[in-house]
């Protein structure tokens, strides 16, 4: 049942990625509609034992003890990161995708928010891709309503585009001259192709650390152009959007470069995630002159050069508009909790392909809570 309040409310949104960095929480006020504020910004890191367990769990569906066993550690760090909350109405919580497939019509994240919300003792709406692929949607991405209301924050009149770097890429084209981010051609969204996850899954299987710090190993390799070419003959690029991958939908990557060289291969890898946004932008109503650019990807300063060939288009980080890059997608799940709340779509046909505009969400409250 949707909430009473119609006002601005104080929420929090918890996002775990498939970068598998850790949890962010960040706090915004708002109405599900307009950004009135943005508040706290906090995380924890996973520990290695903890990555381990996560990176092991990968493609598990439920009822798999390696899920059960990534749950319990996704659960423990959402806790630790979101211990301490005051005067906060509710939380957004997003879990850890362990598998998408999406032509499947199923997807998996781990994480109960009924176990959050009794340690917490806090309203927490969870589960938002269920709904959506229930009506033949994608399930993802989730963002672009929020990118919506991001643009209508800054002031733009004009069309805005957001490219979110973590495991896999997506990409968001709003416009927020539209009453609605529902609202027919308010919001084109899709995945673009992988992003972080093949340079983070070579540096972490050949020794070298878990990420490529801004780049630098990519910066000294030379790219292979058959391997580039050939990933981006796949027909997947040419599917016309909404799409959305799980996050190993390219491993095979990693068996094309197992012979490069460890710098080759980074930069190889790298230019892969940069070409692919290069063709996602064929899909767009028109052109941008500028990317705005989220996610853990915007600090490799090689994948950002790499992203501004590819697309011949000026790439910069959402901190140039003001925005926290670091923040943005824990802020996304916050602004859908509350449209959950408030009966109100959190996906449409132009962000995931579903049939038509629909709320997902589930809503948890702590044990003893009288139900309104």
């Amino acid at each position: 049942m949707a909430g009473k309040e119609k006002g601005p409310v104080r929420v929090a949104g918890a996002m775990s990625g498939t970068s598998f960095d850790g949890v962010d929480v960040a706090l915004i006020e708002t109405d599900g509609i307009e950004i009135f504020d943005f508040g706290e910004v906090r995380g924890t890191s996973y520990s290695d034992e903890d990555r381990a367990a996560l990176r092991a769990a990968m493609g598990a569906w439920p009822g798999e003890e390696r899920a059960e066993e990534a749950a319990k550690v996704v659960e423990t760090a959402h806790i630790s990161a979101l211990a301490g909350l005051h005067d906060v109405s509710m939380l957004g919580f997003h879990g850890q995708t362990l598998a998408h497939d999406p032509e499947a019509g199923r997807t998996h994240q781990v994480g109960d928010g009924q176990v959050l919300a009794d340690a917490l003792g806090m309203e927490v709406i969870w589960d938002f891709r269920s709904a959506d692929m229930g009506l033949g949607g994608q399930g993802a991405p989730l963002a672009p309503f929020y990118h919506w209301a991001c643009a209508r924050w800054m002031g733009t009149d004009a069309p805005v585009v957001f490219l979110n770097l973590g495991g896999v890429a997506n990409i968001s084209w709003v416009d927020p001259r539209m009453e609605a981010p529902e609202a027919p051609g308010a919001c084109l969204a899709f995945d673009t192709g992988p992003a972080n996850a093949p340079v983070d899954d070579l540096m972490a299987v050949r020794g070298l650390g878990r990420f490529d710090e801004d780049g630098a190993l990519a910066a000294v390799g030379t790219i292979n152009m058959d391997i580039l070419e050939r990933m981006l003959a796949d027909p997947w690029f040419d599917t016309t959007p909404p799409k959305s991958l799980d996050r190993d939908a390219f491993a095979a990557l990693a068996e094309e470069v197992s012979d490069l060289s460890d710098a080759d291969a980074a930069a190889t890898l790298t230019a892969c995630s940069a070409g692919a946004v290069g063709r996602a932008l064929l899909h767009l109503p028109e052109k941008p002159a500028t990317i705005l650019a989220t996610g853990g990807g915007r600090r490799n300063a090689t994948l950002m050069a790499m992203l501004a060939d590819a697309t011949a288009t000026r790439v910069q980080p959402v901190e140039d508009a003001g925005l926290d890059g670091d923040a943005l997608e824990a802020q996304a799940f916050a602004y859908l909790a509350v449209r959950v709340d408030r009966g109100l779509p959190t996906s449409a046909p132009g962000t995931t392909g579903v049939a038509a505009p629909v709320g997902g969400g589930k809503r948890a409250r702590p044990k003893g809570t009288l139900l309104s």
